[in-house]
């Protein structure tokens, strides 16, 4: 399983080996990229590829945990905004 980290001028791609029965935070934690604190905060959210999953969710073989920034608008908000104001 690996887990995959992009932030402002850095970026990182870990490849673990877990027990069956870790979660994401578990890999977080193993991957020792010292953004734990920020994971259970809240402050940065995981996703199984490109979908949200919270700090306790248990991996499957083959998982890619992806550490990201939480979003500042729903994407389908944003795009109905976009829409009113070009018409």
């Amino acid at each position: 399983m690996q887990v995959a980290w992009v932030g402002a001028g850095d970026e990182a791609l870990v490849t673990l080996d877990v027990p069956e029965d870790a979660s994401v935070d578990d890999a977080v934690a193993k991957a020792a990229l010292g953004l734990e604190g920020e994971v259970r905060n809240g402050g940065l959210v995981c996703a199984i590829f490109g979908r949200r999953v919270e700090p306790g969710a248990l991996l499957a073989e083959g998982d890619r945990v992806e550490i990201t920034r939480p979003l500042a608008c729903d994407p389908k908000v944003a795009r109905r905004r976009r829409a009113t104001r070009n018409r």
